[in-house]
Parts: structure tokens; C-alpha cells; sequence
């Protein structure tokens, strides 16, 4: 991958999906799909409270608005948060090369099997998305515990 690229930019965009998510109510999750050269593709955030939906992460929310590519190899998907094993799964399905992660502290996600898989990982360590989460997870813990399973 280029190491031009500057990925706390890039992870800005994603933070203002998850921002834009907790506006409407939503868990503030938010994710953003690039091209290699940096160039944004897609944008999207968690909207499963909003649409009553469990598919809609800030990951297929973003690939899906990216649209239909020819590979997805050099795709790089940031996201605020470590992917769960659904969006990990969309990574692997579709061969997304690189995931750049605001944060792990929170949720830990699917990073060390995308890793084992080849998959670079790139975690910013975010405070303020590490923060974000935090902080709606401590005021909607019944919420939070639906959206990652468990019950």
C-alpha cells in the first residue's frame, strides 16, 4: 500500500459518519471505503436502531454505497471501530487488503483473524473514537450488547 497515504484523514471521515449516527440515535460507529491512491469510494455508519436493521453496520454501510468494484484488493476500509465477525467476514469475502481501525480498546473484533488471513491491519489507537464509544456503551449498555450478540 502507499505509505503516502494519510490514514488519520481518513479515519476523520469515518468519525463523522459515527457522529452522524449518534445524531440520529444511532450506536456511533461509522466506516469509510477508499481506493488505493486515498480517494473515497463510500461512506456509511451503523443504522441498525435507525432502520430496525442488524446488517446495517458502518461497514456494509459503506461498501454497499461504494458500489460494484473490480477488486477489492487494493480497497483499503476504515472504520472507528474494530470490524465484528460479520464485517470481518466482508472483508475476507471480498478480499479488501487493508483495514484501518480507529480503535480496539472497546471491542476487539475480528483484527487477529483478518491479520492471520492477510489482511493489513492498521489501528490508530483513536482517543476520541475510543471515547465515542465509551461513552454511548456506558449510557446504552443493553443496546450495545444486542448489536455484538450477546444477549
Amino acid at each position: 500500500m502507499n505509505n503516502e497515504l494519510n490514514y488519520q484523514a481518513m479515519l476523520e471521515i469515518a468519525v463523522e459518519e459515527a457522529k452522524l449516527g449518534l445524531s440520529e440515535g444511532g450506536i456511533p460507529i461509522g466506516a469509510a471505503l477508499f481506493d488505493r491512491n486515498g480517494n473515497l469510494l463510500g461512506r456509511g455508519h451503523n443504522r441498525r436502531i435507525q432502520e430496525n436493521d442488524p446488517s446495517v453496520h458502518g461497514e456494509t454501510d459503506a461498501f454497499r454505497k461504494a458500489g460494484r468494484q473490480r477488486s477489492y484488493k487494493d480497497k483499503i476500509m476504515v472504520t472507528t471501530l474494530a470490524p465484528c465477525w460479520y464485517c470481518s467476514g466482508l472483508v475476507r469475502q471480498f478480499n479488501i487488503g487493508t483495514v484501518v481501525v480507529g480503535e480496539s480498546v472497546n471491542f476487539q473484533g475480528g483484527i487477529d483473524w483478518l491479520r492471520e488471513n492477510d489482511v493489513e491491519v492498521i489501528d490508530l489507537n483513536s482517543a476520541e473514537c475510543v471515547e465515542m464509544l465509551k461513552n454511548y456503551t456506558d449510557a446504552n449498555p443493553e443496546i450495545w450488547n444486542e448489536d455484538i450478540g450477546e444477549d
